[in-house]
């Protein structure tokens, strides 16, 4: 289970960050940063991936109310431009600008999921597996996944043959198919091989 212990050895404020959605073959990438309260911080929280829909719906209110949360949302086109690589450290600069914000103060450090860093002034370490090992990292997982995963469920409701409310834009059987039969939406990822081979003339 995530704890306190990587928190505890860096200058507060700290802000854990994690991002969801570097995969699909549709739909943004979403990173969260979060500080957690110094009290009553929500149990249960773990990584995002081990918990169900609902247990992530349940923590991400709880978290929203009380801890300080910032989202950064890139959406597919910008993916095509940047590479989801970049795309990616752009939504996770978003997210922590927006905590320093609401902050109204710079973080005193900020620990990231991941082996890299965006390119900012921020004090930061990357924590590989930072989701099982660090609270705020596990806590910004969840609001990044169920932020994400909402977004899709909503885009499902426009494009119905991708079946994202189930696969949230993943390249799954079905939404393969779908990309197969009806050519991609745009919301897609163009610069990502299936969607780009779906284009190509027969």
């Amino acid at each position: 289970m995530p704890g306190l212990k990587h928190e505890k050895l860096c200058l507060g404020p700290v802000v854990g960050v994690d991002e969801a959605g570097r995969g699909p073959l549709a739909g943004p990438v979403v990173a969260a940063a979060v500080i957690l309260p110094p009290k009553g911080v929500p149990r249960g929280i773990d990584d995002s991936k081990k918990l169900s829909a609902s247990e992530r719906e349940r923590l991400c209110g709880r978290l929203k109310g009380c801890a300080i949360v910032g989202i950064g949302i890139v959406e597919a086109d910008e993916i095509d431009r940047l590479n989801i690589y970049w795309a990616t450290m752009k939504a996770m600069t978003i997210a922590v600008d927006a905590v320093a914000e609401l902050l109204g103060a710079v973080p005193g450090h900020v620990l990231v999921d991941g082996n890299r860093l965006p390119r900012w002034s921020y004090a930061a370490t990357p924590l590989v597996g930072g989701d099982a090992k660090s609270l705020s990292i596990a806590a910004a997982s969840i609001v990044a996944k169920h932020t994400r995963d909402q977004m899709m469920i909503a885009h499902a409701a426009t494009y119905p043959h991708y079946n994202w409310h189930s696969n949230k834009g993943y390249g799954c059987a079905k939404h393969l198919a779908a990309l197969r039969d009806h050519g991609p939406t745009p919301l897609h990822r163009y610069s990502f091989a299936p969607v780009a081979q779906a284009v190509l003339p027969l």
